[in-house]
């Protein structure tokens, strides 16, 4: 709430969200398109800054922003696996060295790391061992942070050297903290191995990541918003060779490359592009059937896509799919007004004058003409230029490029045509080939049936007006049946799938279930590699949510995308206790949410049970409609809890205050940072637990706290019951 209430004075801002579960929060802000996102950054910082002292004192990360959109896919999807290294060392490489280089190449807005197995101790209390020693977990913590230490120690300056100090009080393992004492009984040290189980772990021993069926850590690459993709996945490509310098038992690969679909869409577009110009200039060819009334036209085409090309580079636009679209496009525009000049400078010269009277007197009667026609053409595409929201972002460069051309093209038309037809042109002949007679005899012919159609319509005037009226009927049918959406499904050769389990299953059951989906991928032949992901951390909000992203094989190999999506989703429905919401990833996502699937409405009140009651209301009602799939909610609200009830009278009578009762539940069951090991090159916790077979049992999970010398245990859970 303090950072949401600080947010809300950020100008420009257009909507705040926010995604609450156990130990994590998300707040999404988006802002309207006039607002720059570098400056909006700025007071995102200042607003975080100014509400620090309102977080609680034992955060283990203060907040932290990054410019992306949360619904934007991956970029690049880098694997790296070992099969004898430890996954904790892999972790180290990719976190520490890879993702950190990555970080800093300009356009890359975050590295989501998924299936995270930071090295950490943990320190594992057996609740036995402590009720027979009569220690508390407040103990041990304190033992724990007065043994690892790492604090200035000064210097020594002597008359002719001085001497740093430098003590050994780091703990850098596991081994280094089993001797600590914790506290003395008897007269005799009672040591950290003797009450607890000090093991070398890792930091959130609740997320697994695979590769295929090997586990891996994986590396997601985001980029910032209005970045190119293209530009930032080579950069990243350029870095330093990672396979040189990483330990030879280690694997790196490259599992997706958004890059990669984007050259070839561009390279299609390239294609079609230069395929029109050249089906232009052949058609130019066989009406003109003059090689140089061909090449001048063909000029002020080339000419204008170049000219197009160097407005382009001034305005700072990118050689996307919109771009060369309006380009090829507009390539049977530009072409016509340089047609239009050509043939009214030959008339005047079949009529006798010479080349460059010709070229002034046709141009001068032509020239009005070209300019009027070129300026309502590029009229049309005004309202395109000044449309607001994301459509107006999204189709800005498309107009601009198109009417630039044309703009262009009729410019080279009034000026580079008459002057090349001045010098070039010649009158046409009374001789000519065979090759000219057979074109100009088909040419005659079309002539002719346009000829008679034409008078046929002319003496059928009434019948002719009232064919309008079918054709506008059969338009508005086709406009009603025919599918409308934001924009079409894109065949990018990758598949999202979110899974989702029941509220409360523990994490060893969900990574069962979440193997047995990658089973059923890992069957599809049309599956060249994917990840899989289980457990609270980066995109997953909740413990009983997981995710796989696929990488399909190239579309000449395999069947649709969509094809395959139907497929995978009747197979996996056999698996029971769990659900899997698969979907084919837009190119562009609109929204700061990653939803399950690609459709969703929002439930807004000021009064939370009231969402609590008509959320799952709504979901039932949409549930059963027909051509619905894949319907659930994001409100999870179910999961099994164990009510606390403190008894403040019978606590006090022992001395003991509520907030060291909870601080005992909290270093027993939530897995409590107690220590930092400050290693060369990064840092690791060391977290205080009770040991997992105890932590079920109704007979020995208690937390025990001192007071003074007295032990007191003064909470029993019957979990089981």
């Amino acid at each position: 709430m303090p950072l949401e209430r600080q947010f809300s004075t950020i100008a420009g801002l257009d909507s705040m969200s926010s995604v609450n579960t156990l130990g994590l929060t998300q707040i999404t802000l988006q802002f309207n398109l006039a607002r720059d996102i570098d400056a909006a950054a700025l007071d995102v910082q200042a607003a975080i800054t100014s509400t620090l002292r309102g977080f609680p004192q034992d955060m283990p990360n203060p907040p932290t922003y990054r410019k992306v959109n949360p619904a934007d896919q991956p970029i690049l999807y880098l694997a790296l696996s070992s099969t004898i290294l430890p996954l904790s060392e892999v972790n180290e490489f990719a976190d520490t060295f890879i993702a950190q280089r990555i970080s800093m190449i300009n356009g890359v807005a975050q590295v989501q790391v998924f299936g995270s197995q930071k090295y950490a101790v943990r320190v594992q209390a057996n609740p036995r061992a402590l009720a027979s020693y009569r220690i508390g977990l407040d103990e041990v913590a304190d033992a724990i942070r007065h043994a690892n230490v790492n604090l200035p120690t000064g210097d020594l300056q002597g008359k002719h050297k001085a001497f740093v100090l430098q003590t050994n009080g780091q703990l850098e393992n596991a081994a280094a903290y089993e001797p600590v004492i914790v506290t003395w009984r008897d007269k005799s040290p009672v040591r950290l191995r003797d009450v607890a189980k000090v093991i070398d772990s890792i930091e959130n021993n609740r997320v697994s990541g695979w590769l295929r069926d090997v586990r891996a850590i994986v590396l997601a690459v985001q980029r910032q918003p209005g970045t190119n993709t293209v530009e930032v996945v080579d950069a990243i490509k350029q870095l330093p060779s990672c396979r040189e310098q990483m330990p030879a038992a280690m694997d790196l690969e490259i599992l997706y490359d958004r890059s990669a679909s984007i050259r070839e869409s561009v390279d299609d577009v390239k294609f079609t592009l230069v395929l029109t110009i050249s089906l232009v200039i052949l058609v130019i060819f066989l009406f003109l059937r003059n090689l140089t009334a061909t090449i001048i036209p063909s000029l002020a085409l080339i000419l204008s896509v170049v000219g197009t090309f160097s407005v382009m580079y001034l305005l700072e636009y990118s050689l996307d799919n919109l771009s060369l679209m309006a380009l090829t496009l507009s390539v049977g525009f530009v072409v016509d007004d340089a047609i239009v000049m050509i043939e009214n400078i030959v008339r005047h010269m079949e009529h006798g004058e010479k080349p460059r009277q010709a070229a002034f007197k046709g141009s001068r009667e032509i020239g009005f003409t070209i300019i009027s026609m070129t300026v309502s053409l590029a009229a049309v595409f005004i309202p395109v230029l000044f449309m607001g929201g994301i459509m107006g972002r999204l189709l800005r460069e498309f107009s601009v490029t198109i009417s630039v051309a044309i703009l262009i093209s009729g410019f080279i038309s009034l000026s580079q045509t008459p002057a090349l037809c001045s010098r070039f042109l010649r009158p046409p002949s009374d001789k000519h080939g065979f090759f000219y007679n057979s074109l100009e005899a088909i040419s005659n012919g079309m002539l002719w049936i346009y000829e008679v159609t034409l008078r046929l319509v002319l003496r059928l005037k009434l019948l002719t007006l009232l064919s309008m009226i079918p054709l506008l009927i059969l338009t508005g049918y086709l406009f009603k049946v025919i599918p409308k959406g934001f924009l079409s499904s894109e065949d990018t050769s990758q598949i999202l799938a979110i899974t989702e389990a029941a509220q409360g299953i523990s994490f060893e059951d969900m990574k069962i279930h979440q193997q047995e989906v990658a089973k059923v991928v890992m069957q599809e032949p049309a599956v060249r590699s994917f990840m899989s992901s289980v457990g609270a951390g980066g995109p997953n909000q909740s413990s009983n949510a997981g995710r796989l992203f696929i990488h399909l094989k190239p579309r000449e190999e395999r069947k649709k995308v969509d094809d395959i999506i139907d497929d995978l989703r009747v197979q996996i429905a056999r698996i029971p206790g769990i659900r899997v919401f698969l979907q084919n990833p837009p190119s562009i996502r609109v929204g700061g949410q990653q939803t399950k699937s690609q459709y969703q409405f929002t439930l807004q009140s000021p009064d939370i049970g009231q969402l609590h009651q008509y959320a799952p209301i709504l979901e039932e009602k949409v549930r059963a409609l027909e051509g619905f799939l894949d319907v659930t909610t994001d409100l999870q609200i179910t999961n099994p809890e164990v009510k606390i009830d403190i008894n403040r009278d019978r606590a006090s009578v022992l001395g003991v205050t509520v907030q060291q009762i909870e601080d005992a539940l909290y270093s027993a069951f939530g897995t409590r940072q107690v220590s930092t090991i400050y290693a060369t090159n990064n840092q690791y916790r060391v977290i205080l637990e009770v040991e997992p077979e105890f932590q079920m049992d109704p007979h020995c999970c208690r937390c025990f706290m001192s007071k003074g010398a007295i032990t007191v245990s003064f909470l029993s859970i019957p979990l089981r019951q």
